[in-house]
């Protein structure tokens, strides 16, 4: 669905940033940023960070919505039976500070791997789960679409299995179509304040996700600002205030 004049009053766009440090947290807070989602290590991908900065980004940003990555290592996301019982011991602790999880695993031959993930939905309890990019190397992005939707994840994030999301447009804008309203398709990958409403109007998505990072890898609160105004100005929502 692309965006229209008839669509678009109804439509809240927002911008989720992706933080791995307690400074990028306290820029993106800065630059307008409602949700974030919390990891460490962004060069290995993104993992989860230690219980302490969980913490410590709840002290320090009370009302900010927090989705926390689950992911306990570097590499592919088929997981052994360890590594899941650390994945569920980490949800279990961060809990009673986070907001929603993100986390995915597959199978061996490329299949999601529902297994796991009931097991991991299961520990989010009533938190959102969103199911992350290991959907991008999934075999089958429509079968795997449908698997995702059956498990009750109310996020996908993904770059249309390509290196950006511009350049996954296509099946991002097949996925959201395909979702029809059961899943939030949320685009991400090389997402900046020059591409947003290029990925916006071409999918149709109403949420989308990035680092906006400096070239010291800290978010910008500058970038996470001209981000957010660019989605105020061009579809409608009332701009944030300095």
């Amino acid at each position: 669905m692309l965006i229209t004049k008839e669509n678009v009053e109804s439509m809240k766009h927002l911008f989720e940033a992706c933080t791995a440090n307690m400074a990028s947290v306290r820029e993106a807070v800065l630059g307008g940023a409602e949700r974030i989602e919390l990891c460490t290590a962004l060069p290995l991908g993104g993992l989860t960070p230690s219980i302490g900065m969980v913490k410590a980004v709840r002290e320090m940003a009370p009302h900010l919505t927090i989705h926390l990555l689950i992911r306990p290592r570097e590499g592919d996301f088929v997981y052994r039976e360890d590594e899941v019982a650390v994945m569920e011991r980490d949800m279990e602790e961060a809990q009673p500070f986070v907001d929603g999880f993100v986390c995915g695993a597959l199978l061996p031959d490329g299949g999601i791997d529902t297994a796991t993930m009931r097991r991991l939905i299961k520990k989010a309890g009533e938190k959102p789960v969103t199911f992350h990019r290991a959907f991008d190397v999934c075999r089958d992005p429509i079968e795997g679409l449908q698997q995702v939707i059956d498990l009750g994840c109310r996020r996908l994030l993904s770059s249309g299995q390509q290196p950006t999301a511009v350049e996954g447009i296509p099946l991002l804008r097949q996925l959201h179509s395909l979702a029809a309203g059961r899943i939030i398709v949320m685009p991400g990958s090389g997402v900046n304040e020059k591409n947003v409403r290029q990925i916006i109007q071409q999918t149709g998505v109403s949420e989308i996700h990035g680092s906006a990072s400096s070239s010291t890898g800290i978010t910008s609160r500058e970038t996470v600002r001209s981000i957010i105004q660019k989605l105020n100005i061009e579809f409608g929502q009332s701009p944030i205030e300095d």
